[in-house]
């Protein structure tokens, strides 16, 4: 039987490209689980308008202007850099100019899911944001995201300029936050277990292991 791991995170979220890339690996780790990965939006701050805001200014105001608070932050970015590069990840926070609005992104992922390109538009936006520091709250952006993975630009830019799935993907990130989650990335195996964090494959794995285990078994026939 499949354990259906559902993936909640923000495409704003460093930690959560961390979490997909060890979620993947997990899979490799007990390749004896049937594994369907499903994504799941989450907003970490839905109050930035469409546009985004400067991103050095978002950061001061979130961690605050004192030595103590660039200190903490810069130990943070470099444990980021430090496991990206463990992870094949190049995060480069140097390039980012705009902290952006990641609904519009999380429609992406929405069609692109179910088109079974769920992974590679997740891969693709946090790459756009975290390597290259393009505004991914930005529809030219998000077009050529579409583009790159294979996914009709012309309908997806149509989709954007409208108001499709907007409820949709608000009300599943409400939802999960009603549910309880404060943190991403977050995953829910079968909705009865769930790990928070973007903790090792190995943990993982494990996680899986465990969802799986919980699966009422099949009986033989006859």
């Amino acid at each position: 039987m499949t354990v259906v791991v559902e993936m909640v995170s923000d495409l704003v979220c460093p930690w959560c490209w961390l979490g997909l890339r060890r979620i993947e690996e997990a899979r490799k780790l007990a390749p004896e689980v049937d594994v369907q990965l499903v994504f799941r939006p989450f907003e970490l701050d839905p109050t930035i308008p469409s546009a985004g805001v400067d991103y050095k200014e978002y950061m001061k105001e979130k961690f605050g202007g004192s030595d103590e608070s660039r200190e903490r932050s810069g130990t943070m970015r470099q444990a980021l850099v430090d496991y990206g590069e463990a992870e094949g990840i190049p995060y480069h926070f140097d390039r980012i100019t705009r902290r952006p609005n990641s609904l519009d992104a999380h429609r992406v992922v929405r069609w692109a899911q179910g088109q079974n390109k769920g992974a590679e538009a997740k891969e693709a936006l946090f790459k756009a944001f975290f390597e290259d520091g393009h505004n991914i709250g930005d529809h030219e952006v998000l077009v050529d995201v579409a583009r790159d993975i294979g996914l009709d630009a012309d309908i997806v830019a149509d989709l954007l300029k409208s108001d499709a799935d907007v409820d949709n993907v608000r009300g599943e990130a409400e939802a999960f936050r009603q549910m309880g989650v404060s943190g991403v990335p977050t995953y829910i195996a079968n909705r009865a277990v769930a790990v928070q964090g973007a903790e090792s494959a190995e943990k993982l794995a494990r996680f899986l292991k465990h969802a799986a285990a919980q699966l009422p078994q099949e009986r033989p026939a006859g």
